[in-house]
């Protein structure tokens, strides 16, 4: 199986889940990642702020910091490769790069016609 690496910018812990206004995003990569584990996929997760050094360590990422700044994170690496930058990856994403079901990580949300800041079917908006 394949190795995972996401290098993230600076938070306040580990997964940037803690406080009381909470990053949807993060907590939708936590419960991903974890899945993801419990799958056997081996991913690694590193803060900025609590794992400096892992970023100083791996070539690519530090030469991807120096040129550009921490601004560009998050960083996704399979396998050494670099396959995304400055964003997380999708859940479609995450099951291609791992030939995994696509439902295992649950259906996008659909958005209702006409109107893209709805999130829900039937024109609820």
């Amino acid at each position: 199986m394949k190795t995972m690496q996401i290098f993230e910018p600076a938070m306040c812990c580990s997964t940037g889940l803690c406080g009381v206004g909470v990053d949807p995003e993060l907590l939708r990569i936590s419960t991903v990642l974890d899945t993801l584990k419990k799958h056997g996929v081996t991913v690694y997760r590193f803060n900025l702020n609590s794992a400096p050094m892992e970023f100083v360590n791996n070539k690519a990422v530090n030469d991807f910091l120096n040129d550009k700044g921490p601004d560009g994170l998050p960083i996704t690496i399979i396998d050494g490769k670099i396959v995304l930058i400055g964003k997380y990856p999708t859940n479609a994403e995450f099951t291609e790069w791992f030939g995994l079901p696509a439902d295992l990580l649950g259906k996008p949300v659909e958005k209702a016609q006409g109107n893209d800041d709805c999130c829900c079917k039937g024109g609820c908006c």
